[in-house]
């Protein structure tokens, strides 16, 4: 132990909140699978031995394929796939290989060992409760408790969210990172277990932390805002940072390593609460930069203060709204609460979330790592991206342009995919920038895991933990229509693509052009009917009301409020 270096254990932790330490909320929000086997009571009883297990069937980088995950934690290779890509959507080195692999190349490429099994720790995370309702008398005298929405949500749709226009329900992003970071604390002496060796001839007392795997705890904490972008976690610790990239830095006690870390985590908790206090304490109009929206709007957007956060759309209601990429701040956003409304983000991302929506049209551009998409109804989600995981949703449809198989957990109900329907001018660029290939789509693949969340801190029925979730079916390809972008939203410059990238499947390519044939006859017929002008009239206005009708009826009359002016 002589030869190792020895930094002071009283480091000072810094006071600018631009350098506090954060959890990284990617695995948080978009790592947790609902698979029992993956979930320990004791992970690090657990995963010690099968860490060991996994080295021994490693490749020399010490990185594993599905096969291996497979055995090791017996579960079906179609789930130990989906291990692999779950963790390659919220990896936070975009340089690791298996980020960077093709999707055919993902199981060969493999996971590193260190990184999967921090994953798997976290697996045992469960979510924060979130607040009651106020005034939950008025909302059970609205929806009944037998809803198909478990635990909070047991007697709330996402219609009365809206209504009730509060965001109790939902933890603040505060409320989150502060609950993020107490499990880390709680839980990092056996963390950094997993990642520690022990010193040769000196016993496991002694163990060591080299740079290289102190960077992996980038996978669960980082500094200051920088968000997703690349960043070294080992330069902002005193005991790695400035280190000779030619010479390997001396490796550092692991005890050493869990005090700073320990004392950062105490420094972020206090500022989350001085910061509360202020907003609980302070006058009523004090800006919160964790409320993406003020109760007093009806309908708002906001981004995050910080590069760090997403940026929020909330409560919109009875509108259509456009953002591109010049309105986001940060590679993420969050769509909640809204309802009865078109909702057009146009632009190049890495996460998106939809959460408590209801009665709405979102389309989502390009995400190049994860959409999520939870406790909405009768919302058509129009998205492009790598992965999407859809929870506890009811009669909502998906036209999806997905890399890999859709992810369907929780109760859902009546829901419905298809492929991708629409374009815009820019698309293909978006999709350039985050990595989607337009060539897969794997839209009508759904794989379902279980009905409840054991994430969620709710208590749940017994006997339901095993039961699988509802999955999808198919849209009629006669049921199946593009959805025009106005052309006024359709970039902030003009981009090269002119059609759907994705290529429709055989059925559905059939059944448009039989559509479109079908039209240009009844254009044709209308055109050359011997008909006198007040009959012409009498049809154009029949025509006018069926098309009311059924503007109505599909929803799509949602697309014209953005004609309606202020």
């Amino acid at each position: 132990m002589s030869d190792l270096v020895e930094a002071s254990t009283t480091t000072s932790i810094p006071k600018d909140p631009t350098s506090l330490i954060h959890p990284r909320r990617e695995p948080f929000e978009h790592g947790l699978l609902p698979i029992p086997k993956l979930i320990f009571t004791d992970p690090t009883q657990t995963l010690i031995p099968l860490k060991q297990k996994l080295i021994e069937q490693s490749s020399p980088g010490h990185r594993v394929g599905s096969s291996a995950i497979s055995e090791a934690f017996q579960i079906s290779i179609d789930h130990a796939r989906l291990v692999l890509d779950t963790l390659g959507s919220i990896l936070h080195s975009d340089s690791d290989p298996l980020v960077k692999a093709n999707p055919d190349e993902i199981d060969a490429v493999g996971a590193d060992i260190h990184d999967l099994v921090l994953f798997l720790y976290i697996q045992s995370y469960k979510r924060l409760l979130p607040r009651t309702h106020k005034d939950s008398a008025a909302v059970a005298d609205v929806w009944p408790s037998t809803s198909a929405f478990d635990g909070y949500l047991s007697a709330l749709s996402p219609l009365q969210l809206v209504r009730s226009n509060s965001r109790r329900f939902v933890p603040s992003q505060a409320d989150e990172e502060a609950h993020q970071l107490s499990y880390l604390q709680k839980h990092l002496a056996n963390i950094l277990s997993l990642l520690a060796e022990p010193v040769e001839g000196e016993g496991e007392e002694s163990l060591v932390l080299t740079m290289d795997r102190f960077e992996h705890l980038g996978f669960l904490i980082q500094f200051g805002d920088k968000g997703s972008e690349e960043s070294n976690l080992s330069q902002s610790a005193p005991f790695f940072a400035n280190s000779d990239p030619d010479m390997p830095a001396v490796p550092v006690p692991a005890a050493q390593v869990h005090d700073w870390i320990l004392q950062n985590i105490a420094s972020t908790l206090e500022h989350i609460s001085e910061r509360n206090n202020m907003k609980d304490n302070g006058p009523s109009n004090a800006s919160d930069p964790d409320v993406a929206m003020t109760d007093a709007c009806a309908s708002s957007v906001k981004a995050s203060a910080n590069t760090r956060g997403p940026s929020f759309i909330e409560g919109i209601s009875k509108t259509s709204l456009v953002k591109q990429a010049s309105d986001l701040k940060g590679s993420s956003v969050k769509v909640l609460n809204c309802h009865d409304s078109v909702i057009y983000v146009l632009a190049p991302l890495r996460y998106a979330t939809i959460y408590g929506c209801s009665d709405a049209t979102i389309v989502i551009g390009a995400v190049g790592k994860a959409v999520r998409v939870e406790h909405c109804e009768r919302v058509h989600v129009i998205t492009a991206s790598k992965r999407v995981c859809i929870a506890n949703c009811r009669e909502c449809v998906f036209f999806l342009g997905v890399n890999q198989r859709p992810l369907m957990v929780g109760d859902n109900h009546k829901l419905q995919v298809a492929p991708y329907n629409t374009f815009y001018s820019q698309l293909e660029e978006h999709m350039s920038q985050v990595g989607i290939e337009a060539t897969i789509n794997r839209w009508d693949e759904p794989l379902a895991l279980g009905v409840v969340d054991p994430h969620d801190s709710l208590s749940h029925p017994a006997g339901v933990s095993d039961a699988q979730a509802e999955s999808a079916t198919r849209i009629d390809p006669d049921q199946f229509t593009n959805f025009l972008i106005p052309r006024w939203f359709g970039g902030e410059s003009p981009g090269s693509t002119k059609d759907n990238p994705f290529p429709l499947p055989d059925p559905y390519l059939s059944s448009q052009s039989r559509n479109l044939k079908n039209l240009a006859e009844i254009k044709q017929q209308l055109r050359e009917a011997p008909l006198e002008e007040n009959r012409k009239r009498e049809l154009s206005c029949a025509l006018h009301v069926y098309f009311k009708d059924w503007l109505y009826a599909s929803g799509n009359i949602r697309q014209l409020y953005c004609l309606q002016g202020d």
